[in-house]
């Protein structure tokens, strides 16, 4: 255990960000615990916002999902998350945009390359990690629905209301950084979610040799699961449902463990999350078992205006998987 554990986390969205603040305080440990060598692998698809706007005018990635990492492994959190994400709301041209999406636009053009931007940023700021695209091709997301309609737009498919079928990426053939696959190489523990299905999660999967770099990986995988279910893409999915649709795009066997909630409601939420259509995702954990997963269940919930994952749950069930991880490769070398 003299090395620094290795966790990569791969997602998007408030979710990825959520589950990085909560592990953030395991890289520099103020105790004797083993430390966290954090790495953060980012769906790129995003065309809504900012994000969009910037990636049409100035031909860049989507920096949204990157700008809410760097402030989620950020030491200065508080600070970093004022100025990241202050938001215009008056300018001409400006209005609209955040600043951390500005910031990473103009490093992009200052030295040509999106990765080396994001790297260069996290070297600046001197976040606990690192963070990289999941590819550094400009992708979009294209969903085959059930009634077999093509819907292309990452936010075009958020706004579906029917059920999605498939999902892909525009191009197909898409490469991975190196520097992902070898952190995903060395990992005692991988994690996907928690996040959107469709566009958040899955779509890291369909960049080319991820997957495959997951199943070959000696780490534990594991997947935290939902909390709520989203209106259209995921209405009345379970939580084996999830799980199938992350296989069907990747490969089977991809997972080890699922978290799940086992916290209840309140009647409130449930009922203000009803009137958009969304519900909490029912844990069916015995098709869970039959999937070949062992299902782990803890109190998850941080509630305020929204259902969300609390970080300090979910960042601390990680950091047992991670020792759990490490703990069973040494005994396997002895």
């Amino acid at each position: 255990m003299a090395d620094p554990l290795r966790v990569v986390s791969i997602g998007g969205g408030h979710g990825l960000s959520s589950l990085l603040t909560g592990l953030r305080p395991y890289a520099r440990p103020q105790d004797d615990t083993c430390p966290l060598d954090i790495t953060a692998v980012v769906t790129v698809t995003d065309d809504g916002g900012s994000s969009g706007r910037l990636r049409r005018e100035f031909d860049v990635l989507p920096p949204g999902d990157i700008r809410n990492c760097m402030v989620a492994l950020s030491e200065d959190a508080d600070f970093l998350s004022q100025l990241f994400q202050y938001r215009f709301t008056t300018g001409r041209g400006l209005k609209g945009h955040s600043f951390g999406n500005l910031f990473l636009t103009a490093l992009t053009h200052i030295t040509g390359d999106f990765p080396d931007a994001v790297r260069k940023s996290a070297e600046v700021l001197k976040i606990a990690g690192r963070i990289y695209p999941s590819t550094a091709a400009n992708v979009s997301l294209e969903a085959e629905l059930a009634d077999g309609r093509i819907v292309c737009g990452e936010t075009n498919i958020s706004r579906t209301k029917q059920r999605i079928r498939s999902i892909r990426l525009n191009p197909r053939e898409v490469q991975p950084m190196r520097e992902t696959l070898e952190a995903i190489e060395n990992a005692d523990l991988i994690t996907l979610g928690p996040g959107s299905l469709f566009t958040s999660v899955i779509p890291n999967l369909l960049v080319n040799g991820i997957p495959e770099a997951i199943s070959a990986s000696p780490a534990l995988k594991v997947y935290f699961m939902n909390l709520m279910s989203q209106p259209g893409e995921t209405t009345g999915f379970r939580a084996s449902d999830h799980v199938q649709s992350i296989l069907d795009h990747s490969q089977d066997r991809l997972l080890d463990f699922v978290v799940v909630n086992s916290a209840p409601i309140s009647a409130q939420m449930i009922e203000q999350y009803a009137e958009r259509n969304s519900a909490p995702v029912e844990y069916d954990v015995e098709r869970l078992g039959r999937l070949g997963l062992e299902v782990i269940e803890a109190d998850l919930l941080h509630v305020r205006h929204k259902v969300r994952h609390s970080p300090e749950a979910v960042g601390a069930i990680a950091y047992e998987l991670a020792i759990r991880a490490r703990n069973t490769r040494l005994a396997k070398m002895e």
